[in-house]
């Protein structure tokens, strides 16, 4: 059976498609693990999608996923206390690009200031 094939009005990859829950970003949890005397849960942000083209009368069929998990940090209990402690080194990674675009924003509003005079 190929993508474009259908099956009661529905192809492969829709049938592929309505088979995968939860789709769209979101927060995993694993398990909880003790190091140096202090129980962690590790946090991750997660998300993944999936896509397909079927125009087989001009360039073909077909489709493809992928998906990302960053670790945010862990939630640790520390003398009867709950603390989230971040994974700096992830956070600073999602930080840049706002960063960036800060930046460029800032560039453009000095350069329509400046056209203005």
């Amino acid at each position: 059976m190929t993508p474009t094939d259908t099956a009661g009005g529905v192809t492969t990859t829709q049938h592929l498609a309505a088979g995968v829950p939860d789709r769209g970003i979101g927060l995993a949890y694993g398990p909880a693990r003790t190091v140096g005397g202090v129980e962690l849960v590790p946090v991750a942000f997660v998300t993944y999608g999936f896509g397909a083209l079927d125009e087989s009368g001009r360039f073909g069929a077909g489709g493809g996923g992928g998906g990302v998990a960053i670790p945010l940090g862990a939630y640790g209990v520390r003398a009867g206390e709950l603390q989230f402690r971040p994974n700096t080194v992830a956070v600073l990674s999602l930080i840049i690009p706002i960063i960036g675009a800060l930046g460029l924003a800032i560039a453009k509003i000095v350069a329509a200031t400046r056209h203005g005079r």
